[in-house]
């Protein structure tokens, strides 16, 4: 019996990553799923493990079967425990996020429009590059033999696509995780809505010029791409030294647009090491991380700009011209 139980369990995982489970969507309030299952996560978690959970006004409903997205929150959640062997803080939260045509152009498994992401966040250990590109794996697994069959992760995934979405993985090595699972804002299509026209992006000075700070080299080479589309002029480094060079070199540069999280220094000990050389320059900071997870880990103060990761170009567009206007 608990052979043909185990057999069952793995079919029902193995259809879940191919698409093939039997779903029931319902209209669902995110904010109400996440609430409700953040007392059952946490008795699966342990007295070690924090757990918070941060909700959006306004949020939009999305269509999914309410059993399978609980699951996942909770596989997710059991996999976050077990990078964080001595405890940490588990974050869930949940936003209003719209996927533009930059974005969806690198990542075209998914369309344009409007979404709900969850996001959960952990303190654990983070994955190394080649455990990240191979995460979503079916069978694939950090555990020793026994403690996990690695269909947690390619579970959720199958969920997620199942149901016309979309996920992303942030890890570093030492810094902690967050998966983002995007759901598409759903619609009562008994009720015809006017489309909501995308509002122009507005060009920049092409006088003002942007040093682009990211370690991974596809996110950078997209968002210097942005910027130069938006007419600004654009200089870019992979890591904190090589931008504090650029800045010593006395090189023109109105705004830091950095990542947080990066080897070596930070983008943290960046921004304080560059504003001792500049003490005008303003700073805007981006993160795969969620807001909530960054500020709470200790690794962000309150009242900084800071951009979420995946970034929009109309977002990046108001950013970058709200903040070197103020200044």
């Amino acid at each position: 019996m608990r052979g043909a139980q185990r057999a069952a369990a793995l079919t029902s995982r193995l259809l879940a990553f191919s698409r093939r489970q039997a779903l029931d969507p319902k209209p669902l309030d995110v904010n109400k799923v996440v609430f409700g299952a953040v007392d059952f996560i946490q008795r699966s978690l342990g007295e070690t493990v924090q757990i918070e959970a941060v909700g959006a006004a306004g949020l939009w409903l999305i269509e999914a079967d309410p059993n399978h997205l609980e699951s996942a929150l909770v596989n997710l959640a059991i996999n976050a425990r077990d990078a964080m062997p001595n405890g940490g803080k588990l974050t869930i939260e949940a936003a209003n996020v719209y996927l533009d045509n930059e974005y969806c152009r690198t990542n075209p498994e998914i369309s344009p429009g409007q979404f709900v992401v969850i996001c959960v966040s952990d303190t654990g250990i983070g994955m190394s590059d080649d455990v990240l590109g191979r995460a979503f794996e079916p069978f694939f697994t950090t555990k020793e033999l026994g403690h996990g069959t690695g269909l947690g992760l390619s579970q959720v995934y199958g969920f997620v696509k199942q149901s016309a979405g979309h996920v992303k993985i942030y890890s570093e090595v030492g810094q902690g995780t967050t998966v983002k699972l995007y759901f598409p804002r759903f619609r009562d299509h008994s009720v015809r809505e006017a489309e909501e026209p995308e509002e122009p992006l507005g060009e920049g000075d092409s006088g003002n010029v942007i040093l682009v700070v990211e370690d991974d080299d596809d996110v950078r080479l997209y968002l210097t791409d942005l910027l130069r589309e938006l007419k600004y002029r654009v200089v870019s480094a992979a890591n904190a030294d090589t931008a504090l060079a650029i800045l010593r070199g006395g090189s023109q540069v109105d705004l830091l647009l950095t990542d947080i999280v990066m080897p070596g220094k930070n983008g943290r000990e960046l921004a304080r090491e560059a504003q001792g050389l500049r003490p005008q320059l303003p700073v805007l900071y981006m993160s795969g991380y969620s807001r909530n997870a960054i500020v709470h880990q200790g690794r962000l103060d309150e009242g900084i700009e800071f951009l979420q990761k995946p970034i929009t170009q109309a977002e990046l567009a108001t950013r970058v011209s709200a903040l070197l206007d103020r200044c």
